[in-house]
C-alpha cells in the first residue's frame, strides 16, 4: 500500500506537470485566455482519457465509467479543448489514441490504481506493503512484543520489520530524528521532536519475594517499607522520580541495596532475596514465575505505556495499522492489580 501510494503520488505529481506544461504553452499562443483557459483538468476527464484508451470506444467507455456516450463524447472535447490539442484519431470507427493521450495514460495508470485501493472496503483494502521500524527498551521488546510483531507480520506478510532493542534514552533520539518509525515505551519523553500516543495506563506495584512477611497483606504502603531492603530502578527512568516524592512526602527511607536499568533484572534481584521493588506492573506482573509476587502499591503511582512517534511527520499507513493492532490486542484489564 504504502510503495503503490509513492508511485501513485509521484506519478500523479509528474502529470500535472505535464498538463500544466500544455496550460503554459497554449496560453502563450494566446488560447484560452479566459477563465475556461485557467480551469484545471477534472479527475473524471481523466477517467474518461483512460476508459477510452483502454476500451477503443465512446460505448465501451460509457459502459465501464457508468456514464452516457454523450457525456463520454463531451468530456473527452473539454479535455481536449483545455490542453490545446487531439489526443484521440478515428480509425474504422474506433477511437485511436495518439502518442499524447498514451503517455498521459501510462502515467494516470498508478494513480487510479492507488485511488481504487483507496475507496476499496476496510476489509479488503488492507495490503499493507514497505518498511516499518519498531524501537523499544528490554522489557517491552523481551516480554511483550516479540508475540505481537510476528502476529503483524504473518497479517502484512509484505511488510518488512525492524526491531531494535534500545536504553530508553537512545530509544526517545531515534525516534526523534526519524531513524525508527515507532518506539513503545514507559519513559516519559522531554523532547520536542516527539509525539506521544497512549497504549496503556497501568498503577505501580509492589513486588517481594512471595515468603517476604509483607506477602501476607493485600495493599502495600510506604511505611510498610521504612528500613526494608529495596531495589530501585535506575534514576534516569521516570518512574524513579515518582517512586523518591512518595516516599519524601510520607517521610519513608527504604534500604536502597541495588539500583538495576530494567524491570525484568529488578524481577530476578527479588526472586534472589535482596529486597522488595516497585514496578510497572506492565508488561512482567503475569511472567513473574516463582518465587515473587506482586501486591497493590497505595498511595498511586500512574505508569504511561506509550508508543514515541516523530512529531516532524505523520505516520506512515503501515505504522499507523501497527498501533492499532497493538491497541486492539491489549488486554489492559490483566494489567490491574
Amino acid at each position: 500500500m504504502i510503495q503503490g501510494w509513492s508511485t501513485g503520488y509521484y506519478a500523479l505529481m509528474k502529470c500535472q506537470l505535464l498538463l500544466s506544461m500544455h496550460f503554459d504553452h497554449r496560453r502563450v499562443r494566446g488560447m484560452g485566455d479566459g477563465e475556461q483557459g485557467r480551469r484545471r483538468v477534472s479527475l473524471r476527464e481523466l477517467e474518461v482519457l483512460q476508459a477510452l484508451v483502454q476500451t477503443g470506444t465512446s460505448i465501451n467507455a460509457a459502459r465501464e465509467l457508468g456514464i452516457t456516450q454523450s457525456a463520454v463524447s463531451r468530456r473527452l472535447a473539454q479535455l481536449e479543448a483545455r490542453l490545446g490539442y487531439p489526443l484521440f484519431g478515428r480509425e474504422g470507427g474506433r477511437l485511436v489514441p495518439l502518442v499524447e493521450a498514451l503517455t498521459i495514460s501510462e502515467q494516470l495508470a498508478p494513480v487510479f490504481a492507488v485511488l481504487e485501493r483507496i475507496t476499496m472496503p476496510r476489509s479488503t483494502a488492507q495490503n499493507y506493503r514497505g518498511h516499518l521500524r519498531i524501537a523499544a527498551p528490554p522489557t517491552i521488546a523481551h516480554r511483550f512484543l516479540p508475540a505481537r510483531i510476528a502476529d503483524f507480520c504473518k497479517r502484512y506478510p509484505q511488510v518488512e520489520v525492524n526491531f531494535e532493542v534500545l536504553a530508553s534514552d537512545s530509544l526517545i533520539t531515534s525516534i526523534a530524528e526519524g531513524r525508527n518509525d515507532v518506539g513503545l515505551t514507559d519513559t516519559i519523553p522531554a523532547h520536542d521532536g516527539i509525539r506521544c500516543e497512549t497504549l496503556l495506563r497501568t498503577r505501580t506495584a509492589c513486588i517481594m519475594p512471595g515468603d517476604h512477611r509483607l506477602a501476607a497483606q493485600r495493599v502495600i504502603r510506604p511505611e510498610d517499607l521504612e528500613g526494608e531492603a529495596f531495589i530501585g530502578i535506575a534514576r534516569r527512568h521516570s518512574n524513579r522520580v515518582a517512586v523518591d516524592r512518595v516516599f519524601e512526602r510520607a517521610g519513608v527511607h527504604p534500604l536502597v541495596r541495588v539500583e538495576a536499568a530494567t524491570s525484568v533484572s529488578i524481577v530476578e534481584l527479588v526472586r534472589a532475596g535482596l529486597g522488595l521493588s516497585l514496578v510497572n506492573p506492565f508488561p512482567i506482573v503475569h511472567q513473574l514465575g516463582p518465587g515473587v509476587v506482586a501486591r497493590t502499591f497505595e498511595p498511586e503511582i500512574a505508569n504511561t505505556t506509550q508508543f514515541l512517534l516523530p512529531s516532524s511527520r505523520a505516520p506512515s499507513a503501515v505504522t499507523r495499522a501497527f498501533i492499532e493492532a497493538m491497541k486492539a490486542e491489549i488486554e489492559t484489564a490483566a494489567y490491574q492489580l
